[in-house]
């Protein structure tokens, strides 16, 4: 995942900080509870895509 792009993408729903899943290749946003995939290198940013992250994704990475 490009860093660069990756400081510039923002949750579509609470505009907030995204972070990279490289195992899932997913991008997480925990404010949300969502995780995006990423497919063919570009991120799907919309909600009807994202998978809802359950209670261990959220806590596997705090």
């Amino acid at each position: 995942m490009n860093t660069r792009l990756l400081e510039v993408l923002v949750c579509p729903l609470t505009k907030g900080r995204l972070e990279y899943d490289a195992q899932r290749g997913e991008l997480i946003s925990r404010g949300a509870g969502l995780a995006f995939p990423i497919r063919d290198g570009i991120p799907v940013m919309l909600v009807e895509q994202a998978r809802k992250l359950e209670s261990q994704d959220n806590a596997a990475q705090h």
